[in-house]
């Protein structure tokens, strides 16, 4: 009697396992089907007559799409930052047989860009991992210079740092003379 006791508590113990498996799964493919936008779907069919399997199809089809989106995006935001940076000069951006991975090529680092327009001034600063320079004492500058830092930020791609900086002038009837902005960068940097 024990025998068979034992034998229908494993069996109920297995069933109950997959029940819960089961019910687990059906969370997820609800929540990972919740996620696709409403205008995503046809509108011959609402998400609640589809199929499970069709709704799951629909999301691996929709993240698909996002994944080109992004492709895309950072296409174009590589696009912007080598006009910005400016192909014809100092520097330029190329993709070097490394996907996603931006690299400096032909000039020598790191490289500083200053672009006044009006009362606002941009500061793009291109440097390898082991420059010894804080990114403080750039903003320093700026701020000695009469320039008001509203937003600074930097950002790490392979080997090399993007800083970027944009102020705007304290006092607009005085200005910020950027040549002196520039020469002590130069300064500071090289």
């Amino acid at each position: 009697m024990k025998k068979c006791t034992s034998e229908t508590s494993s069996k109920l113990d297995r069933k109950t396992v997959e029940r819960n498996r089961r019910i687990h799964m059906k969370g997820l493919c609800l929540k990972l089907a919740s996620m696709v936008p409403p205008q995503y779907y046809k509108s011959s069919k609402s998400k609640e007559m589809m199929t499970q399997q069709s709704q799951l199809d629909l999301a691996a089809s929709y993240i698909k799409q996002l994944t080109e989106r992004i492709e895309n995006l950072k296409e174009r935001k590589e696009k912007e930052l080598k006009s910005k940076l400016g192909t014809s000069n100092k520097s330029s951006i190329n993709n070097v047989d490394r996907p996603n991975k931006a690299v400096v090529v032909g000039s020598r680092l790191p490289v500083i860009k200053l672009t006044e327009s009006g009362s606002s001034i941009e500061v793009m600063l291109i440097s390898g991992l082991n420059k010894n320079f804080m990114f403080y004492e750039v903003i320093s500058v700026l701020e000695e210079e009469g320039a008001e830092v509203v937003s600074a930020n930097f950002s790490t791609v392979g080997d090399k740092v993007f800083h970027t900086i944009h102020a705007q002038v304290k006092i607009s009837r005085v200005g910020v003379e950027t040549t002196t902005v520039w020469q002590r960068l130069q300064d500071l940097i090289y």
